[in-house]
């Protein structure tokens, strides 16, 4: 069934609306009392500086509420050791928005070897420790603590990521629902615009908080299920519920069919190959259960706890429900409390996502931060979302958790409209477009090609483990948005700096050489992640043929157009289910195609991703899990780690006597050696070569080296995260000390921050190429 929802700017506006439009969201009572106002209806509390910009969460939440006619105040990075600061602006008359940034507060603050940063690319000067460890939290019981009686509302990807128990990486343990440890009264999960439309215009109707339980995108306490819904029991693995996926209306599948296998290891998807031959009618036993009427209820967090199995099987059926059209809301019992979760919003229609995006935003840095700079906010100033939503589902990636599969995209004249307010408001602006994009650039446009298949699909990805019959993968929307963009006066240049899907690309060889012919800068980013297909189909992402495809047409229509332009493939080290074997081949790999990375990056397990599950769990949830499933092999302690990421760097000096003992460990003397399959010099070459590798400086390219940004630093603190994994001390600089690794400017570790929480992997390069002095970021 399809589902809709009223157009959020169809609301009436409330009364405030008088007040009119701020230039900036006022931050300070001062700031109120020029604009005439008395109280703030809403105050919103964010980890990030205040950046009036359609990047920041907080910018857009605040305008779109202004325009539904609500006076709105920002309280940006308060001082969390008292209440005080969350006091600054008066009480709010309707409720307290809390939320940590863009950013994950725990990612923002550890790398993924729990080594501490020491800047913060959303803060004013990259100064670290302006935002607490767990911020949702931290910030939502100080707003209690100021206003005990003031409703406080939770969003956000830290929020969003955290709506049900989860597995903490940084702590090592599964942790309660963060609206239970916040004390909030409702959480917003995904891009939160329709729900807290809704949730806001209910409350000012009058309607109490307590009986607004059932808003899409939202998570609420109960004491017990709602009256009139059918439970569905999957809190046993061995004995699940049912999480069948709902009927296509357009099939006939049967009975024998329906347990066919694909070749691959898993059961055919019916919309696969299906013919199209009459509708059917959903069967119904006993009871009905409509999906609104219908809830799954999760194994207890007391469970998950203690039974790392029952947490895959969990997770997975979190991710079979993410679908809006046709999801279940699900229940976790967390003691004696309910945790209710509603399905997914609704996806906003482009007329929605164009008055969004062409809300007044002044599109700069709040005036009181003066000159310094906020360098997240320098990496963005010149770029456009043109979409948003991902249908990849990389297992190692949570975009798809928060912002889900379907894509939701801007119109071309919006965008247009927004490149030339760029044009002529921003200072600084030379003619150039930094990036037309969002989670992945060439998914513009792209969904299902009919509605009601759309509607009933339950697939975690649309392009694993082939690019689905009924993805309409036609490019053409987007490459005639570059052509109109390229013909705006003023615009001398425009980029294409977001991550690309390129097992999409190579369907539309058009496309590709429209990108390689005019939006490439010399530098393309594209994530392979790895070489071999075990580690692959964990990550659920296509093998290495799909990317010499897009390889031989990226280098020929560059020759085509007398460029010289190169590939930076990343990749992930310590994946669960990569084996060290895995590694050396993917080590053997870069040697025969002649990169040396530089920038590599081990996996992170960020909050509710599949591949987290697997981590914490040691099996993988996109099969059924049980007791007898197999055990997924999963490189945990710092030293499996640390030999991943040195493999990947095979070519480092510094890591060829580890690798030495690693291979004679593995039983594989024969990688020992000068030859074509051998990644380090024996022992008595050792210093001869070293005298022959010359060092790569951060951000260039050098014979023998790649194309690298810059190392993000590391953040002074001292309350670095001490919990072992496998018996070893957690990684990470001693407090104050030195961080290892290069320490460049605060804008440079942006490249990789301001990415939310996607994951980077490594960059490379062929050696022997001089590459443009720019340094390339993850997409």
């Amino acid at each position: 069934m399809i589902n809709t929802a009223p157009d959020i700017f169809s609301y009436p506006q409330y009364w405030a609306e008088c007040y009119g439009t701020a230039k900036f969201l006022p931050t300070s009572r001062a700031e109120m009392d020029a604009l005439g106002w008395d109280s703030c209806d809403i105050v919103l509390v964010t980890g990030d500086a205040y950046v009036d910009h359609p990047s920041f969460g907080m910018a857009v939440m605040g305008r779109l509420l202004e325009a539904q006619g609500y006076r709105v105040g920002i309280i940006d990075q308060p001082d969390w050791r008292t209440a005080e600061p969350f006091m600054a602006l008066g009480k709010p008359n309707l409720y307290f928005g809390v939320t940590a940034g863009n950013m994950d507060s725990m990612i923002n603050r550890y790398t993924a070897d729990l080594r501490i940063r020491h800047d913060d690319v959303y803060t004013a000067g990259g100064e670290g420790g302006k935002r607490p460890n767990r911020a949702v939290i931290v910030y939502s019981q100080r707003c209690k603590e100021a206003y005990n009686d003031v409703p406080v509302v939770i969003g956000g990807i830290e929020a969003s990521l955290r709506r049900i128990a989860q597995y903490d990486y940084w702590s090592d343990k599964v942790r309660r629902s963060v609206l239970i440890d916040s004390t909030a009264d409702i959480l917003l999960y995904g891009n939160a615009e329709r729900a807290i439309v809704d949730l806001t215009h209910k409350l000012a109707d009058g309607e109490p908080l307590e009986a607004l339980t059932d808003i899409r995108g939202t998570v609420v306490i109960r004491n017990a299920p709602p009256a009139g819904y059918v439970e569905v029991d999957s809190t046993r693995v061995d004995w699940p519920g049912n999480i069948d996926k709902l009927p296509n209306p357009y099939e006939y599948l049967p009975e024998k069919d329906k347990d066919q296998e694909d070749g691959k290891g898993g059961a055919k998807n019916a919309a696969d190959d299906v013919q199209p031959l009459r509708i059917i009618p959903e069967p119904l036993k006993g009871k009905e259960r409509l999906p609104e009427k219908t809830y799954i209820r999760l194994p207890s967090f007391e469970k998950v706890e203690k039974d790392p199995v029952l947490y895959a099987h969990a997770s997975r059926v979190l991710h079979l429900e993410s679908n809006p059209h046709n999801a279940r809301a699900l229940i976790q019992k967390h003691g004696k409390r309910e945790i209710w979760v509603n399905p997914a919003p609704i996806p906003l229609e482009t007329p929605e996502m164009d008055g969004v995006f062409g809300l007044p935003y002044q599109r700069v840095p709040h005036p009181k931060y003066g000159k310094a700079k906020i360098p997240a906010y320098d990496m963005i100033r010149f770029s456009i979302n043109i979409m948003r939503g991902c249908f990849g589902g990389c297992t190692f990636c949570s975009i798809t958790e928060h912002e889900g599969r379907i894509i939701q995209s801007r119109s071309h004249q919006s965008i247009l409209d927004e490149i030339e307010e760029i044009r002529d408001k921003v200072p600084g602006f030379t003619g150039a477009i930094s990036d037309l994009g969002g989670p992945t650039s060439n998914m513009y446009t792209l969904n299902c090609k009919d509605p009601e298949i759309q509607a009933s699909c339950r697939k975690l990805s649309c392009v694993y483990p082939t690019i689905c019959q009924n993805l309409n993968t036609d490019h053409r929307p987007t490459t005639e948005l570059y052509r109109k963009a390229r013909k705006l006066d003023g615009v001398h240049t425009i980029s294409i700096s977001s991550g690309l899907r390129y097992d999409l690309a190579v369907e539309d060889p058009e496309y590709v050489r429209e990108l390689v012919t005019h939006h490439v800068g010399g530098l393309l980013k594209i994530a392979p992640e790895h070489s071999e297909e075990g580690t692959l189909s964990k990550m659920m992402k296509p093998g290495m043929g799909t990317y010499e495809a897009f390889k031989k047409m990226f280098d020929r229509f560059s020759k085509e157009a007398g460029k010289k332009q190169y590939l930076i493939p990343y990749f992930i080290g310590a994946h669960p289910g990569c084996e060290d074997d895995d590694m050396v081949s993917l080590a053997q790999w870069l040697k025969k195609n002649e990169f040396q990375v530089d920038q590599v990056q081990t996996f992170y397990p960020s909050p509710m991703s599949l591949a987290t599950a697997m981590y914490h769990s040691d099996r993988n949830p996109l099969k059924k899990v049980t007791y007898k499933s197999e055990k997924l092999y999963t490189p945990k302690n710092d030293k499996q780690r640390k030999l991943h990421k040195a493999l990947m760097r095979y070519h480092d000096p510094e890591n060829w006597a580890t690798l030495r003992d690693a291979f004679k460990d593995m039983g594989r003397p024969e990688l020992i050696g000068d030859g074509p399959q051998q990644l380090v010099p024996a022992e008595e070459k050792d210093q001869q070569k070293r005298r022959q590798v010359q060092p790569t400086k951060p951000g260039k390219a050098a014979r023998g080296g790649q194309w690298s940004g810059s190392t993000p630093k590391a953040r002074t603190d001292d309350s670095e995260p001490q919990r072992k994994r496998n018996g070893q001390k957690a990684a990470g600089s001693r407090p104050g000390s030195k961080p290892k690794g290069s320490v460049k400017k605060a804008a440079a570790g942006g490249k990789k921050a301001a990415m939310n929480a996607k994951k980077a992997g490594s960059a490379g390069k062929r050696p022997g190429k001089k590459a443009p002095q720019r340094s390339a970021k993850r997409g």
